[in-house]
């Protein structure tokens, strides 16, 4: 990690630990989980934070932020976002982010887990991940608690893509928007 992205990391921590915007995001986590709860095939839920909460906080290029409840041993699969650089940070529980080098077929490059903890006083690297774009990551929820975790993105929410790969045809991609309907095939 360099030192700028190292920084970054520390000054959206130092945001997210405060205990003002915590009670900010702690509403939007309960309807969130209680999306999960409702929705039993679902492997997770999210909903867009208001960057208001942060009020003139945030650095530049962080464009939306989010949380993600992903359920007690899930895996969601290979997933990539083509046009945001991803801050992620474990906010409640733990999981496994993995991130590869390679396509997400397995045609190269190996899955690098990324244990993430919600220990305030555990290291920064512990807690955080960034995630450029166009890395194909993964998460691996163990099996006990559903794992919430807040990330930021560098394009609005409206906008902020995720692409999956295509199971028909491993050489194409999915793409979808979190705030709205599935897009095409590339």
């Amino acid at each position: 990690m360099t030192a700028k992205e190292r920084s970054l990391l520390k000054a959206l921590d130092a945001i997210v630990g405060s205990e003002e915007i915590r009670a900010q995001i702690h509403p939007i986590v309960e309807r969130v989980r209680t999306e999960l709860t409702r929705n039993r095939k679902a492997q997770m839920t999210w909903e867009p934070i208001p960057l208001t909460i942060y009020g003139r906080a945030l650095p530049p290029g962080i464009r939306s932020s989010w949380v993600f409840v992903l359920r007690g041993g899930a895996t969601t699969g290979a997933e990539r976002h083509p046009n945001s650089h991803q801050r992620m940070m474990s906010f409640e529980a733990a999981g496994d982010l993995q991130v590869r080098s390679g396509p997400a077929d397995g045609g190269e490059g190996q899955w690098r887990s990324n244990l993430l903890v919600s220990e305030p006083d555990a290291p920064l690297e512990r807690r955080w991940i960034s995630i450029p774009r166009n890395v194909w990551h993964q998460v691996v929820v163990p099996e006990g608690p559903d794992w919430v975790v807040v990330s930021f993105h560098t394009v609005p929410a409206e906008e902020l893509i995720e692409e999956r790969p295509d199971s028909d045809d491993p050489g194409r991609t999915n793409r979808m928007r979190y705030l709205g309907p599935k897009e095409s095939r590339k």
